[in-house]
């Protein structure tokens, strides 16, 4: 059953009311920006989070992957912006006033191309910055004024150590994928960053999972904070079917092919621990004639955007990632992720499986397991509170040879992310092959600078 802790018995009715967007006190050009998207009802945490936004709370806020936590705080701070929408030209009328982080430059984009969509009917300006690429063009967007930037922390630092961005006027803070922005790796950035930014301000974080030591550290930063939780803690999604099979190291690429190809999967998303393991693993399976891209943290930006894209136009069958790709992945319909080996971090595994089975649709999580992995399962099925129970690799017949070359679909000309592609090879009808022919990956356009939204005049 969904919950609301921390909230006053008085408020909680309120919250349980707003059936549609119309009741939730967004303003005229948001509602019509999530009209033509085409969404009609708000997902619980939606509905939760976004009264206590507008209330101005301070919010930790956790629900599954792909359930909506993007809309549930881009919706409430464009509402609290409207009185601040201006068609000026002058930089001074646009301060930075929300500020969003996310742990990894795919992520960002993503929350950026929301913001802009949802934007698309008000003069508030947006940009994203991240690494990888060149300062120059994203000090040019800083210094024109922007209200909404979105941000990787390294990055962010770059341009607020050079002045080419302030952020003393920042009223929202956002933390996207929270419990990774708040683990050792990313919290001396996000420390420094602090001390850029205003201490009246309203903070929110949201993730997929909390643990007692990430809420403990939130706390310090946070004013009387809420918490929100839409699904029991740090569970992995009912509509995912989660699938082990257990192998030896050195079987695990057959394994691979076969799950695929028995199960007339059109497309899937192949995680391993390691860049080394990514590049083994890719290259392999384009030895054998298949169709894969790989995609980590040593690739450069201009590759990780080829491999996305090929995935996204059906030209790439598998897309070999790092936990990189676990995080910030909004792709249509997915119908497979597979473990080709288990993340050390049981939290992980959770935002990997959360890539498939997204908006309500159904998904299947395959995990490889070695015999040396069982300790990292047993660790995962702690976390999530589930048994994951091992079973036999599905039976190949003599028309599906595992080295046969593995059809794709033709390749489709680039594609707005509504906009019917090429259909995929999968046999139709085929459980976890495509139905519908439409795009992969709604997801890593290049990134847009800056919105160009219609001038409308926001209705009270």
């Amino acid at each position: 059953m969904d919950a609301i802790k921390g909230i006053n018995p008085e408020t909680t009715p309120a919250l349980e009311v707003a059936g549609n967007f119309d009741e939730l006190g967004l303003a005229a050009p948001i509602l019509a920006a999530v009209k033509e998207m085409g969404y009609k009802t708000p997902t619980p945490i939606q509905q939760q989070a976004i009264p206590l936004v507008l209330a101005g709370r301070d919010l930790m806020a956790q629900a599954q992957t792909g359930t909506g936590k993007t809309a549930a705080f881009v919706l409430p701070l464009l509402q609290k912006m409207v009185p601040h929408a201006n068609a000026s030209a002058s930089p001074a009328r646009h301060p930075v006033r929300a500020l969003v982080l996310a742990p990894t430059r795919e992520l960002a984009i993503q929350v950026h191309e929301s913001v802009v969509d949802y934007n698309k009917h008000l003069p508030l300006r947006s940009t994203v910055v991240f690494g990888g690429v060149d300062m120059k063009v994203q000090q040019a967007e800083l210094r024109g004024g922007v209200e909404i930037l979105v941000a990787t922390p390294g990055r962010l630092l770059d341009h607020a150590t050079s002045r080419s961005v302030l952020l003393s006027q920042v009223q929202f803070l956002v933390l996207d994928e929270a419990d990774r922005m708040l683990d050792m790796g990313f919290l001396p950035d996000l420390k420094r960053i602090l001390d850029f930014l205003p201490t009246q301000r309203q903070t929110l974080l949201f993730s997929a999972t909390f643990d007692d030591n990430i809420v403990g550290l939130a706390r310090s930063f946070l004013q009387n904070p809420l918490k929100v939780e839409v699904a029991r803690r740090n569970t992995s999604a009912d509509n995912v079917e989660q699938l082990v099979h257990k192998v030896r190291e050195e079987d695990k690429l057959d394994a691979l092919v076969r799950v695929v190809k028995t199960r007339g999967i059109a497309q899937v998303l192949v995680f391993t621990r390691t860049k080394v393991c990514a590049d083994k693993v890719g290259h392999r399976l384009q030895k054998r004639g298949i169709q894969a891209a790989i995609i980590h943290g040593d690739k450069a930006q201009v590759e990780r955007f080829a491999a996305l894209e090929g995935f996204k136009q059906g030209k790439v069958q598998y897309l070999v990632a790092t936990d990189i790709a676990a995080r910030g992945l909004d792709i249509v319909e997915l119908p497979c992720v597979v473990n080709y080996e288990l993340p050390y971090a049981p939290e992980d595994y959770v935002h990997r499986i959360g890539r498939t089975g997204r908006a309500g649709a159904s998904g299947l999580a395959v995990s490889l397991v070695s015999p040396d992995e069982e300790r990292l399962l047993a660790g995962i099925e702690r976390f999530i509170k589930r048994d994951l129970k091992a079973s036999p690799l599905p039976e190949t017949s003599p028309s599906q040879p595992l080295r046969a070359v593995a059809t794709v679909a033709e390749p489709a000309a680039p594609l707005a992310a509504s906009t019917p592609a090429a259909a995929s090879s999968a046999p139709v009808g085929s459980r976890f092959g495509r139905t519908r022919a439409e795009p992969v990956c709604a997801l890593l356009q290049p990134p847009i600078n800056r919105s160009e939204p219609a001038l409308v005049a926001p209705q009270s």
